[in-house]
């Protein structure tokens, strides 16, 4: 995350709100011989007290054992490449504007017992997204599907002690400079969602 406090004064609750609506990220924590990640979707309270997700028992982090493990849960949103030339101004450099959420904690491993609801709950906030759509249930599947993929996975609780929020959007340069990056990123910017990053920019 960037160490400039001008892009860490997201009020915690906009930066949970984000993690929440994103619901997918990059999972690290340290293993015996190096750092672990792995890619997972979640379901993140609205407190953003609580992260509910599932990982496949070949996953290495599951392999790690049963035991609390201490993660760190990266959620990247919008970002995009700004040249100095789209300032207007001298003497600048180039640079990369981007939001991201880290959600901070202890991986707890939770009782087989609540894999089943959890991964209802789970399907459940995902498919309300796709509404008028009828949502899709664990009832579609057979019995001996369902079971085979019940022995495959493990559920799991990340209990978040930590957001930490990085939105990076010019905000150390004045109104004008920064507007100007967000018009020129509007119409050239690369990355992802440039015209959401610039957006933001101008939004402030």
């Amino acid at each position: 995350m960037h160490p400039n406090p001008v892009f860490r004064t997201t009020p915690r609750e906009r930066n949970v709100a984000f993690a929440r609506d994103a619901a997918f990220g990059i999972m690290a924590v340290a293993g015996p011989d190096g750092p672990l990640m792995s890619h997972v979707p979640f379901v993140l309270d609205e407190e953003g007290t609580s992260a509910e997700l599932h990982l496949v028992r070949s996953n290495p982090i599951a392999r790690l054992g049963r035991e609390p493990l201490q993660v760190r849960l990266a959620v990247s949103g919008p970002h995009s490449y700004v040249s100095p030339d789209w300032y207007g101004i001298e003497d600048q450099v180039p640079t990369w504007n981007y939001v991201a959420v880290h959600l901070i904690g202890e991986l707890e491993p939770l009782p087989l017992a609540e894999l089943e609801p959890l991964l209802a709950r789970q399907s459940a906030f995902f498919e309300s997204r796709l509404a008028p759509k009828r949502a899709w249930t664990m009832d579609k599947m057979t019995e001996e599907a369902r079971s085979r993929l019940m022995r495959m996975i493990l559920p799991y609780r990340l209990n978040v002690h930590e957001v930490d929020g990085t939105w990076k959007l010019g905000q150390n340069k004045d109104e004008p400079a920064r507007l100007s990056a967000a018009s020129e990123m509007q119409s050239h910017g690369f990355g992802t969602d440039p015209g959401v990053m610039a957006r933001l920019m101008r939004d402030g």
